[in-house]
């Protein structure tokens, strides 16, 4: 039986929007930096998107890895949903849609037959070579609201065919969703056949209702999962060892964090101290524990961001640690804990 593409994801992954300028420009040759610090820390998985930079991230990582991957060992996921239309009036010097971009271009949210066959045939040639994981962009009320039901429909009879036809015919290896939130992934699970999720800021150290239903819902038809937004937009992104302390607003779903997100945060980060673990390395290592977790792929956007993933990632936490997480009820009680050697 051939190996399942899952089975070459590593466990820490490249999250790649902010080498498509991310809120701010980033040069190509510290793109390409960033690109080659991941494959030489051995991230062997990047996800990208044709929304990342409109198209930015996805010519990067084409011109970055047909130099550095000639044998293509690396897996790469993109995704479909968004079509990208010409702006030839934009002002590239703005942020626009949250990338500041050399590229012309706005994304606009498009699930029928042919964008999702349009689009996947646009990021091939941007990558310059084959996907191996497909992922549907946004799908769900977390980005559309009471349009979800109407957009719902029309990827179902649409852009849920083409990525059938796509996968089935061997042109990708697996297909599945890229969201904020697991409630969408289930209701795609009733109609359709999917392979892995990628599942942003659901299952991390500070959110865990995923492991209600949708979790073991996955285990049952053995679909893996891909968790991006392990720092929940940048609250969980701190070391806090040796008296380090934080710079600028905490960030929460994209967006200044709520006092009961803060105060939680802080009692994790009191756990943190006295088992002088970094918050950051926790809440990489978390999601990892659970079985139908195959890789964590945090945003990075410089070297010195790769090199902190792979340190934070492979620190030994004690067991101690995450028992009083357990204890404090920072952490659910069902929540599997990563094993300490």
């Amino acid at each position: 039986m051939p190996a399942r593409v899952q089975d070459r994801i590593s466990l820490l992954g490249f999250g790649s929007a902010a080498i498509g300028n991310l809120y701010r420009p980033v040069t190509d040759e510290l793109a390409f930096a960033t690109v080659q610090t991941a494959l030489t820390e051995g991230v062997l998985y990047i996800d990208t998107a044709p929304h990342y930079g409109f198209g930015l991230s996805e010519k990067r990582l084409g011109a970055a890895l047909a130099e550095l991957d000639p044998r293509r060992r690396v897996v790469i996921s993109t995704k479909v949903g968004r079509r990208l239309d010409p702006r030839p009036d934009a002002d590239l010097s703005q942020v626009r849609q949250g990338f500041v971009s050399p590229e012309p271009f706005e994304s606009v949210f498009d699930y029928s037959y042919d964008a999702v066959m349009r689009s996947y045939e646009e990021s091939r040639a941007r990558l310059r070579r084959d996907i191996d994981v497909l992922y549907v962009h946004d799908l769900g009320r977390y980005a559309h609201g009471d349009k979800h039901p109407k957009l719902f429909a029309e990827f179902m009879e649409g852009g849920y065919r083409a990525l059938r036809k796509l996968r089935d015919g061997g042109a990708v290896k697996a297909i599945g969703l890229g969201v904020n939130e697991w409630q969408v992934c289930e209701e795609a699970l009733a109609h359709g056949d999917f392979d892995i999720m990628l599942l942003a800021g659901r299952y991390t150290l500070l959110e865990q209702r995923a492991l209600e239903t949708f979790l073991p819902l996955c285990k049952q038809r053995k679909v893996s999962i891909v968790v991006g937004g392990p720092y929940n937009s940048g609250i969980l992104a701190h070391d806090g060892r040796n008296g380090t302390r934080r710079t600028g607003p905490l960030m929460y779903e994209y967006q200044p964090a709520p006092p009961d997100i803060v105060a939680r945060v802080s009692a994790i980060e009191a756990v943190c101290a006295r088992h002088d673990v970094p918050l950051a390395a926790a809440a990489l290592q978390f999601p990892l524990a659970h079985p139908q977790v195959i890789s964590v792929i945090p945003g990075m956007g410089n070297p010195d961001e790769v090199h902190r993933a792979k340190e934070w990632l492979t620190l030994p936490i004690p067991g101690a640690f995450w028992a009083e997480l357990r204890a404090q009820g920072l952490v659910r009680p069902d929540a599997p804990l990563p094993v300490t050697e």
